[in-house]
């Protein structure tokens, strides 16, 4: 599909391309059935999540509503980008006005930044509970938890309006056709009218801030959490103490490692247009969908919750 230019006059619509090496019915056909099943998987296994912390009152505390948090967040990034998605797969070509396209774009920049925030909150809860154990209860109460989340969302959407804000002004008077599979920040700035490096350097930099300073107060928080478990001379507790923070750490790793890879992949030359596009994909959708399979496999408070649950609903009768 050669580009379509406009010439004296503004760019009204962009087209959504999706991955350009895969356009025939049949690869597009399997990528709906594929994302379609991921999207269920990570609506369904995140609902779940938030349903059985909500359920089980024992579980109404500073970390687990942490974690309830970023359930939420990974529903609404996921929703906020796979129907897209879904839409690109299932039609031949795929148009959305100019002012949807910057809505999605500033929601899509605005929802990492709040779970980059919600992991530095659950590094921070962990900080608290392992290195200084006798002033948890009172410096993480629930109500303050609930107080710092709120931080975390409004952080989170305030955190990209500079580099959205001067997006803004951009002129589109040429290509409209984005190579991604739905409306992101730099796909979108590549189709900008005349020089648009400074803006350029002013979105890298916003980007490595938010990306980078998070990611500096976690591994801090992790070296003085290692630092303290190393302190205690009990191997029981050494182990209990790692125990809880294993799962956060998980996540926290699947999260920053799938942002690096797609950050990398922009700036390896030579890297097919197929493979960022994938590698954004998968930023997308691979956190989400393995946030609550961690939660659930690997915190035994939530495990033992789900088989209690499971077992009240008759799904899994109790053996006499």
């Amino acid at each position: 599909m050669a580009d379509t230019n406009y010439t004296g006059s503004m760019v009204s619509e962009f087209i959504i391309v999706g991955f350009p090496g895969l356009q025939d019915r049949e690869s597009k056909a399997i990528l709906f059935a594929v994302f379609l099943t991921v999207y269920l998987l990570i609506v369904l296994g995140n609902l779940l999540l938030i349903c059985i912390l909500a359920a089980d009152t024992s579980l109404h505390t500073p970390m687990y509503l942490t974690i309830c948090s970023l359930a939420i967040i990974d529903i609404i990034l996921s929703t906020c980008t796979v129907p897209t998605m879904l839409a690109v797969f299932n039609s031949v070509t795929y148009t959305v006005s100019v002012s949807a396209c910057f809505t999605q774009t500033y929601f899509y920049m605005a929802l990492p930044s709040i779970e980059r925030f919600n992991l530095l909150l659950m590094a921070y809860d962990r900080y608290v509970a392992i290195c200084h154990p006798l002033h948890y209860p009172a410096r993480m109460t629930v109500k303050f938890t609930l107080q710092l989340i709120v931080v975390c969302w409004l952080a989170g959407f305030l955190s990209p309006i500079l580099g959205f804000s001067v997006t803004l002004t951009i002129r589109f008077c040429g290509p409209n056709r984005v190579l991604q599979c739905f409306c992101d920040y730099a796909g979108v700035l590549r189709l900008a009218c005349g020089d648009v490096l400074s803006i350029s350097y002013v979105s890298l930099f916003v980007v490595l801030s938010l990306l980078l300073i998070p990611l500096f107060f976690i591994v801090l928080s992790y070296v003085k959490i290692i630092q303290s478990v190393l302190r205690i001379s009990s191997s029981v507790g050494r182990a209990k103490a790692f125990s809880t923070c294993s799962s956060h750490l998980l996540v926290i790793s699947v999260f920053f490692l799938t942002s690096a890879g797609v950050y990398i992949s922009y700036r390896i030359p030579g890297t097919s247009v197929d493979m960022r596009v994938m590698g954004s994909v998968i930023q997308n959708v691979f956190p989400p969908l393995m946030n609550p399979i961690i939660y659930c496999l690997r915190t035994k408070e939530i495990r033992d919750s789900l088989v209690k649950t499971l077992k009240k609903s008759s799904i899994f009768p109790v053996s006499k």
